[in-house]
């Protein structure tokens, strides 16, 4: 097993649990003790953990795996979520694209639609996503207009006055959400609460908003509220949905789909 590997199997059973031994780790991953506190040791000077005597602990209260450790988790849900997003997308529009591992997925279905493959521009996408951004800039059909700020290297987003600045100029047809949270009471929420002002004033420029979110991330919440949950017009999520939560999200007046 690689370090990188290693490193988001040890994270993710760290969220999991909220706290781990180096025993345990060790065993679970089948590696060496030693090498288990090594990893604590590193992870910490990044501050990804808190370490303790024998182990490791979540750091802080709202735990936020980086971007680059959770591409992994839930991938063929977000992949035929993002499938899903793609397809309500019309040729022409202007679409405004958060940060996240969902919403990467839905640029990169967009990338490879046959339909859009030619066209001035064949889309128009606005993001605060620097790896959003890097990939589809490689597109000559598509116009990418990045968001100024300050990335968090968390999540690769800018946020702060500069892309407040520049989504105050633009006007799109739809924005994609990618959220760590959605509720049909408290609405869409980020761990982060400067992501979420950036996302929510995407929302607000956007004739139409749709929530992309695997079933993990339904009837949660977090710290940072994005938006009401009417201010959404679609969640698309996967079939692993219960008719109970779908039918929650209906009855706030957004069409629900289950893919």
């Amino acid at each position: 097993m690689s370090r990188d590997a290693r490193w988001k199997a040890l994270l993710e059973l760290l969220v999991e649990q909220g706290r781990l031994d180096v025993e345990e780790a060790a065993s679970r991953l089948e590696v060496s003790a030693a090498t288990i506190r090594r990893d604590f040791d590193q992870l910490a000077e990044q501050q990804m953990l808190v370490r303790t005597r024998g182990g490791a602990v979540v750091h802080g209260v709202s735990y936020e795996l980086p971007l680059r450790y959770k591409t992994a988790r839930r991938a063929p849900e977000k992949q035929r979520v993002a499938e899903a997003v793609a397809g309500l997308i019309t040729p022409g529009e202007a679409v405004g694209l958060t940060g996240g591992t969902t919403t990467t997925e839905v640029a990169r279905a967009l990338a490879v639609r046959p339909d859009l493959t030619s066209g001035s521009p064949a889309l128009t996408v606005v993001t605060n996503a620097l790896n959003i951004a890097n990939e589809l800039a490689v597109r000559p059909q598509f116009k990418i207009v990045v968001t100024g700020g300050v990335a968090r290297p968390q999540s690769y987003e800018l946020v702060g006055p500069l892309a407040d600045g520049v989504l105050g100029q633009v006007t799109l047809d739809v924005a994609v959400l990618g959220v760590v949270a959605f509720d049909a009471e408290h609405g869409a929420a980020a761990h982060d609460e400067a992501e979420a002002a950036v996302n929510r004033l995407l929302c607000e420029r956007a004739e139409r908003v749709i929530v992309a979110a695997d079933s993990s991330k339904l009837g949660q919440r977090a710290f940072a509220r994005i938006c009401a949950a009417g201010a959404v017009d679609v969640l698309v999520t996967d079939a692993a949905a219960g008719p109970e939560t779908i039918g929650r999200f209906e009855e706030a007046g957004i069409e629900v789909m289950a893919v």
